[in-house]
């Protein structure tokens, strides 16, 4: 499971997505748009009807890929383990579930919600990009322990550099500067269309 504001999404996130499923030998990657993440103070720039669409517009042919709204249809604050939870439950507790997080993220995981039961119900799968130093959760062992360090030592994953942020993708977007190079062709169309992230919207017949 991959989860995100997605705001919007772009090639990096499906880049990325790629190789973990390759790296994992994962039967499916589902991407699930966040409502609200509980450690940022403000709301996606994107709805959340927008979000889900491209996301779905993203992966459309992709047989590894899926898009669920479930956490879009929660109340907020929406966490993490209620969602492994619900696709454990769904595919059975046979079922390995990893969860895909970025490296750069990895400091917030302390404030997770229940970090350690998350830890112990799934694989939680830190992704690096080459270049970048592997990433080091020693400063948690006092936390986790050391069982729990090395469970997340064992499910780090290396993944090409991409250039590539939504932050970017939204700044580029709204002093008119070209994206093509960042997103799928379907959701650059799909956010013209509706002027979404300050772009101007494309008339009918335009």
């Amino acid at each position: 499971m991959f989860g995100g504001t997605f705001d919007p999404v772009h090639l990096g996130h499906t880049i990325v997505a790629r190789e973990a499923v390759e790296y994992i030998g994962a039967e499916r990657t589902i991407f699930i748009p966040a409502k609200l993440s509980p450690l940022k103070g403000s709301l996606p720039k994107a709805n959340d009807m927008d979000r889900f669409r491209m996301l779905s517009l993203a992966i459309a042919g992709e047989d590894f890929f899926e898009v669920s709204d479930c956490e879009l249809k929660r109340s907020v604050p929406s966490y993490t383990l209620d969602t492994v939870r619900q696709f454990q439950s769904k595919y059975g507790g046979g079922t390995s579930v990893y969860w895909l997080l970025g490296a750069d993220g990895i400091d917030e995981l302390a404030h997770w919600h229940e970090i350690v039961e998350l830890i112990d119900e799934c694989n939680l799968a830190a992704m690096y990009r080459a270049g970048c130093e592997r990433p080091d959760f020693r400063k948690f062992e006092p936390l986790w322990g050391r069982g729990r360090i090395e469970k997340l030592r064992q499910n780090i994953i290396p993944t090409p550099l991409v250039d590539i942020s939504s932050t970017k993708v939204r700044n580029r977007l709204a002093s008119g500067q070209n994206v093509t190079q960042m997103l799928h062709p379907a959701v650059l169309s799909y956010i013209r269309e509706h002027g979404l992230y300050g772009s101007k919207p494309t008339k009918p017949g335009g």
